[in-house]
């Protein structure tokens, strides 16, 4: 799904913050990503979103190498990913069943299908009540649902999550982990940047951690998924 080779980048002519990263992520796996603050996270996350080229090094995204592949083909790429980003990227001026539905919308989906689908999600991540509201309307909490929603719903091949549970509590992102868990059953390999420690033991999955720019793979902690 994922190799890098080598890679390093770094911003304008300021120094590196990635360094010789090479590692890989397979089909339909569920890895963590950690580390501490400014090691570079959402810099890796930026790549593999292909929101940002590395400085050097290759990256393969769904067997194609970056680096040669034409820029008309890249947004074809990026539709097959869903990404959740810390701050929402929400439309302000759409609702929250606009906002979830959009990427079915763009990729031609019935209305009377697409509707039963965004129906069905938002009432999943509590937010039933709340589909007509507009997201100045709605907490950060829900905001950040919605922002998942709108990530999952057109079940993607790639689903990166920056921070997704950090403005929800514990039995919301405890709820949300399993949302994603239910999409990697289904074949959708998954990616979530995270602090929380607690989170990372409960679920148990593979951890990647970044510490000043470079990577380091830990096989995953004793799972507790059965603990109440």
């Amino acid at each position: 799904m994922i190799r890098f080779d080598g890679v390093g980048m770094r911003y304008g002519s300021g120094p590196e913050i990635l360094s010789d990263l090479n590692f890989e992520i397979k089909a339909g796996s569920f890895h963590f990503l950690t580390g501490p603050s400014g090691a570079g996270k959402t810099s890796l996350m930026r790549l593999m979103y292909l929101a940002q080229r590395q400085s050097r090094g290759l990256i393969h995204l769904f067997g194609q190498d970056l680096s040669t592949l034409p820029s008309g083909q890249r947004p074809d790429l990026r539709r097959r990913i869903g990404m959740v980003f810390q701050e929402f990227r929400l439309l302000p001026h759409l609702s929250a069943f606009d906002n979830v539905a959009l990427p079915l919308r763009i990729a031609g989906t019935a209305e009377a299908q697409l509707r039963a689908q965004v129906t069905e999600l938002l009432a999943w991540v509590g937010l039933a009540e709340h589909m007509a509201q507009t997201p100045p309307t709605l907490s950060g909490g829900q905001q950040q649902r919605v922002a998942i929603a709108r990530a999952v719903i057109a079940k993607p091949d790639l689903l990166l999550a920056d921070e997704p549970t950090g403005n929800v509590d514990e039995n919301s992102a405890r709820r949300l982990m399993r949302l994603f868990e239910a999409l990697n059953d289904h074949g959708t390999t998954v990616i979530v940047a995270t602090h929380n420690e607690a989170l990372m033991t409960r679920f148990g999955h593979p951890v990647l951690r970044l510490e000043r720019g470079r990577l380091s793979a830990s096989p995953p902690p004793p799972s507790q998924r059965g603990a109440s």
